[in-house]
């Protein structure tokens, strides 16, 4: 095909083990674009909404998007898709890296798993060459060791996608891990994948991608590449400080969640944990992945000290959860959870998000200290790691951490102690402080999560425009918009991050002149972002996941200090006109009018 896609899809029963090779489904691909939203589609398509997250009926689907692996900026990305056992709704997790690329060299658009396989397995493909391979020897085996031993079968030029111990034994936010650094990080597809016995996928791939319009989509791309550099985002901030740099930002408007958000949204040692101190004293360079222009990965040493190590990251969210949210100032603490949790696969929002409300419910006595070995309490960096090495291991008290803060919580009578949505933990943003980002969490279509509607763009950074982050009008307006682009964006298979430095004509430009879609309007392309953003939504209400709502602290418990002092999320405010700017009715089901109106 010459048109961003590659026209196969391998689906690989590891049941039977049989392997397939299909050809696309077009109208899919043009109706859904690719990555999250095919993925989800052909999701949709073959599997029960109510299906066992853990179960043989839940597909896991790798899919990469028509820009992936081009020369459109930071191309480099693709989904895993299923039903999460975290939080049962519809899971599309994005993830970088050079994975992805390879897989369309190889000549797929995709790879669809289904069923559970008797024994451990890697799926090996090189080029035309696909099978499914033991990999028993490498059960038990970190993300590191795991990747070095495929590297020593198959060669050094493949790449690695796998899990480790989390995915294993089911920790129900683990992850996939490509590039050894790179992760589908939320919602627990490395959990899904280790349920079918299914350790990693190796691939290398010689072919190309061809584009419907090349010498036009040379120019866009270029032109969108300069629009990125020229950009104080993505030209420089993201590139010198990472997304760290959010750090000192976020808390300077009172939005940096302390202490499992007991205690406020202003954290007094931020600066120890931001951008600026880890570059001052510990980055050892910048790094992007396929295509990117940006380099807003760090590879980072901790030279000295009780947290001695070395490895990628951290990013913005993993300084806040190991940071102000368990009230930990140390940074090399903060760095070295990190590294775990990339060495073994887990989600590091999500886990230290979960000891942090362990850290609370240990300090109310309902935790005790001998069933976690060790004093729990907030401030405590030596107990943060700790708890976060046990969980990685599935030592003891870790396996109570493993069920993420909901269930943990519940288990212990105070579930509102979990600062999560639809059982999925919240990220690093006060919703309290910042209410538009309090309203992308409560209705995100995989429970808490910032990047399906990044409201911290307008609402403290002023990208497109700016907007008073404690108003609420015009919030729901703008956020139906950000969604619906972040799908497209997450369909296409470019970095989330450029839209800092570009916006719908040109990520609608470089979809037209790759794909071919020369008749279609900006507003036509971005129409398939609401209709990925609907079927999720209307999978989620089949699969009975929870009302759209916040914790009840960000509801109820007034900010204690900083410019959002006295304020609560004005939720219900906004979710009526949410509901209305999206033509669903006031429960939030879309309408029969507008699933018309989609072609749903």
């Amino acid at each position: 095909m010459n048109n961003g896609y590659i026209g196969r899809i391998l689906r690989v029963d590891l049941g039977t083990g049989k392997i397939t090779k299909e050809p696309l489904n077009e109208k899919n691909a043009h109706d859904f674009v690719g990555a999250r939203g095919l993925g989800t589609k052909y999701f949709c398509d073959e599997c029960d909404p109510k299906c066992d997250p853990l179960g043989p009926g839940n597909n896991l689907i790798f899919m990469t998007g028509p820009l992936t692996g081009t020369f459109a900026t930071s191309s480099g990305r693709y989904n895993v898709v299923c039903k999460s056992p975290l939080t049962g709704t519809i899971e599309a997790s994005n993830s970088g890296g050079h994975f992805a690329p390879e897989l369309k060299y190889a000549g797929y658009d995709g790879i669809i798993f289904q069923g559970v396989s008797d024994k451990p397995v890697y799926l090996y493909i090189n080029d035309d060459q696909v099978e499914l391979r033991d990999a028993s020897a490498m059960w038990g085996k970190d993300v590191f060791e795991t990747t070095e031993a495929l590297y020593a079968e198959c060669g050094e030029n493949f790449r690695i996608a796998t899990i480790s111990k989390g995915g294993e034994e089911g920790t129900l936010y683990a992850t996939v891990m490509n590039d050894k650094h790179r992760a589908a990080g939320r919602g627990g597809t490395g959990a899904v994948m280790g349920s079918k016995k299914l350790k990693a996928i190796a691939v290398k791939g010689t072919g190309s991608v061809k584009v419907a319009n090349p010498d036009k989509f040379f120019d866009v791309c270029a032109a969108a590449r300069a629009q990125l550099a020229a950009h104080p985002v993505t030209g420089a901030g993201l590139g010198q400080l990472g997304t760290m740099i959010l750090v000192n930002i976020v808390n300077s408007v009172g939005g940096l969640p302390v202490n499992n958000g007991r205690d406020g949204a202003v954290f007094p040692q931020a600066d120890s944990i931001s951008g600026e101190t880890l570059a001052a004293k510990h980055l050892i360079r910048n790094k992007g992945c396929f295509g990117c222009s940006i380099g807003c990965g760090r590879i980072v040493d901790i030279a000295s000290g009780a947290f001695k190590s070395r490895g990628e990251g951290p990013e913005y969210e993993a300084s806040w959860s190991f940071g102000s949210d368990c009230g930990v100032e140390d940074l090399g603490a903060v760095c070295k959870a990190n590294f775990l949790c990339n060495q073994y696969g887990i989600d590091p929002i999500t886990m230290g998000a979960t000891i942090a409300c362990a850290m609370e419910l240990f300090e109310m006595g309902c935790i005790k200290e001998e069933e976690v070995g060790f004093p729990l309490r907030f401030g405590d960096a030596e107990a943060m790691v700790k708890a976060t090495e046990i969980t990685c291991l599935r030592e003891g008290f870790g396996n109570v951490l493993a069920l993420g803060s909901y269930r943990m919580a519940e288990k212990y009578g105070h579930s509102e102690l979990s600062m999560s949505v639809k059982k999925q933990e919240m990220p690093a943003y006060d919703g309290r402080a910042i209410q538009g980002i309090g309203l992308n969490y409560a209705t995100s279509n995989r429970g808490g999560c910032h990047v399906r509607g990044y409201m911290i763009s307008p609402e403290v950074l002023g990208i497109p425009l700016a907007m008073d982050p404690l108003v609420t009008e015009g919030k729901a307006a703008l956020l139906k918009v950000f969604q619906d682009l972040t799908a497209l964006c997450d369909s296409s298979g470019i970095c989330l991050f450029t839209t800092f430095g570009q916006g719908l004509p040109e990520i609608a430009a470089m979809l037209r002149e790759a794909c071919g879609w020369d008749e279609e309007s900006d507003e036509d392309i971005l129409l398939k972002g609401e209709r990925i953003w609907n079927l999720e939504k209307k999978f989620n209400i089949v699969a009975g996941v929870e009302k759209d709502t916040l914790p009840p602290r960000l509801l109820r418990e007034e900010l204690k200090t900083g410019p959002a002092k006295g304020k609560v999320s004005q939720l219900e405010t906004m979710l009526k006109e949410y509901y209305a700017v999206r033509g669903w009715d006031s429960e939030g089901i879309p309408t029969k009018e507008k699933d018309a109106e989609l072609g749903l």
